[in-house]
């Protein structure tokens, strides 16, 4: 139980920050461009990134240690897609800066950006795409999507 309330912490901590970057990011937009913005962020993600490596590495599993020789990946080759991620995320930060400065506003962004993500994993668990298990969709996985599409409308509308 404990492990869930962690990953639920976690995972509102992962929708605040997102929604203070897309905040922080359309302000330099507005000041810059679109694409700068997403490089400015993207550059600070990859220096954040490397940091926690290697105090991950340093920290956490020291050199030799037995937890490292246990999880080393297979020898083999990784498929070109693993390296494709950064895409999406490069397209949602400068079509986040876009829309924010728009009439959509904050939450209409981010509320859209749930939609998109709700269907694509629908789609994803259907399919068994990116090597997931297929699952069988269920009358849950429409009416889940239907309220986060009504949220988002009363969002975006509502606010008008």
């Amino acid at each position: 139980m404990i492990g869930r309330s962690r990953d639920r912490l976690l995972a509102i901590a992962g929708g605040v920050l997102l929604a203070l970057m897309i905040n922080y990011n359309s302000l330099l937009a507005r000041h810059t461009t679109p694409v700068f913005s997403s490089w400015v962020a993207h550059g600070l993600g990859a220096v954040a990134a490397l940091a926690l490596v290697v105090l991950y590495s340093r920290i956490a599993r020291p050199a030799g240690s037995e937890t490292q020789r246990e999880t080393r990946l297979p020898s083999g080759k990784v498929p070109l897609w693993f390296y494709l991620g950064g895409i999406p995320g490069t397209l949602t930060v400068i079509l986040a800066a876009i829309t924010v400065n728009s009439r959509l506003t904050l939450s209409g962004a981010i509320a859209l950006m749930l939609v998109g993500q709700v269907i694509f994993g629908i789609v994803s668990d259907y399919f068994g795409l990116f090597r997931t298990p297929r699952r069988r969709l269920v009358a849950a996985d429409f009416f889940g999507a239907l309220a986060v599409l009504a949220g988002s409308a009363l969002i975006i509308f509502g606010g008008a």
